[in-house]
């Protein structure tokens, strides 16, 4: 166990030790105030303060750690071996960087609580990004720090045996709209076929009434298929349904339609199944506890998981709206235009609200690859390559690789040709050494 001594204990230090520690390099971590306590521990131990105590494993603490609230930080991002780091210490530190201060403020997102450019749709842009504007977006700092910190500690207590953790893959499957043609209705079919002809769209014209006459699978009904890659992999896709109303923002089909009730039980039977919040219960939680309540009664089990449309995070209401709801996990933590790591880190976290000074029990799993994203690669081969390189950084960490694709992106539309490919090789990637 490694025993940190510290001037006072708060909730954010426990909360980032922890996660550092425990989550990341897989040691027990506690804490003490008294002296005596620390210099009689016999394992592992470091001083987290202003000044060391003595000649102990020492890191210079920032007052981010100790503060309540928000406040202006000056931060100046520095080059630091392969990486990057804030928030420096001095030439006492073992560390030249706080990387405790430093995860906090990534993981807890607290720059997405202080005043920031919205898009169309009121999300956080990644271009925004603390991470983006310093060129560390495409790597998981946190991991990256935390192993950084278990190296500098191996070389002080060498006797000690460090747990070593796997690389992980967590398939993420979207379903916004589980068919583009069929289960539609009337209305909306009619409505369709009009705006085809308006723009002499012949081709969708032709397909729409080949699929509506059951003379060819709808091109979004690729749950077959997926269906099939999961009976091959050990690692458990989730797959998150929208069944909220038909509005402006989503499309999907009426949840009182028996071929969709049964799509959504038949992919629970191998899959782990999600919600996917709609636009408007991301605001409204009687919104959300309706759609929470509408897909446990399908999938007969209560819901664990769930990830918000068009990414759209509104912190910390969002998650406090989940915790209320008694939700477990959120798979909505990521940007859907770039390739990377949004809160830093490729290792599921818990929850911080900063506005209550809480670790909270929502756990928050990260996504680190949107599929559309992938869109601006002119090529397969750049397509794979851009993904290849966010693999071999998770796994120097040992960390947990999670893609976000839909079901449409299996299609055989042109645009997304190859990305089933894309998607065997994250499969694949839990098997390589």
């Amino acid at each position: 166990m490694l025993l940190v001594y510290t001037h006072k204990i708060t909730p954010r230090l426990s909360y980032i030790f922890k996660h550092v520690c425990v989550r990341i390099i897989g040691i027990p971590v506690s804490f003490t105030t008294t002296i005596e306590e620390f210099i009689a521990h016999d394992s592992l131990k470091m001083s987290y303060t202003k000044q060391p105590l003595g000649n102990e494993f020492f890191v210079r603490s920032h007052e981010l750690l100790f503060e309540q609230g928000l406040s202006d930080l000056d931060i100046h991002v520095y080059d630091w071996l392969h990486t990057k780091c804030f928030f420096p210490t001095n030439e006492k530190s073992h560390l030249p960087y706080d990387v405790f201060a430093a995860s906090f403020y990534l993981l807890c997102r607290y720059e997405e609580y202080l005043p920031h450019v919205k898009d169309e749709y009121g999300r956080f842009i990644g271009t925004e990004s603390l991470a983006y504007k310093n060129g560390f977006l495409q790597q998981p700092v946190i991991d990256i720090w935390a192993y950084l910190f278990r190296d500098a500690l191996h070389k002080v207590f060498e006797q000690y045996e460090f747990k070593e953790r796997d690389y992980k893959v967590q398939p993420i499957i979207d379903v916004p709209t589980a068919f583009y043609y069929s289960n539609k209705g009337l209305l909306r079919t009619f409505g369709g076929t009009l705006k085809d002809l308006y723009r002499l769209r012949l081709r969708d014209f032709y397909k729409r009434y080949l699929v509506l006459a059951g003379l060819r699978r709808d091109p979004y009904d690729t749950f077959k298929w997926i269906i099939t890659k999961q009976k091959q992999t050990s690692n458990k896709f989730i797959v998150f349904f929208l069944i909220g109303d038909y509005s402006t923002y989503d499309k999907n089909i009426n949840i009182n339609k028996k071929e969709f009730v049964t799509l959504i039980k038949s992919v629970a039977d191998y899959c782990q199944v999600g919600l996917k919040v709609s636009y408007f219960g991301l605001d409204d939680i009687s919104v959300l506890k309706k759609e929470k309540q509408n897909l446990e009664s399908i999938i007969n089990y209560e819901l664990v998981a769930s990830r918000n449309s068009f990414s759209k995070l509104n912190l910390p209401e969002s998650y406090r709206n989940l915790i209320e709801l008694e939700v477990k996990q959120d798979f909505t933590m990521g940007y859907i235009n770039e390739l990377g790591f949004r809160a830093g880190t490729c290792t599921p976290f818990q929850f911080y609200d900063l506005d209550y000074e809480v670790q909270t029990p929502l756990q928050v799993n990260p996504f680190h690859l949107f599929d559309s994203a992938l869109l601006k690669k002119a090529s397969l081969l750049d397509k794979n390559e851009a993904m290849q390189r966010l693999i071999a950084e998770i796994k120097k960490v040992n960390g947990t690789f999670a893609p976000v694709f839909h079901n449409h992106s299996f299609s055989n539309e042109e645009r997304w040709k190859g990305f089933r490919e894309l998607f065997s090789n994250v499969l694949d990637s839990a098997n390589e050494d």
